[in-house]
């Protein structure tokens, strides 16, 4: 079981931009690798800014990056 109900396509984006690294990534959005892994796990939700700074990195919208999954 995942850590947040946030579910991300962060992976799958990566790949479909060129295989982009996960230190690319975190290097664009101003974080950490580990931060990015966290995130493709689903064990942290990024803040609002993050959100944005991820979805505008591979140039689409929030709701293309991140949906809400709610827990049961």
């Amino acid at each position: 079981m995942s850590g947040t109900p946030i579910a991300n396509d962060i992976r799958r984006l990566r790949f479909e931009h060129g295989e982009m690294t996960q230190q690319a990534l975190a290097d664009a959005c101003g974080v950490t690798r580990q931060t990015i892994i966290a995130l493709e796990a689903g064990r942290y939700a990024p803040s609002l800014e993050l959100a944005f700074r991820i979805a505008r990195a591979f140039g689409v919208g929030v709701e293309e990056v991140f949906r809400w999954q709610p827990m049961a």
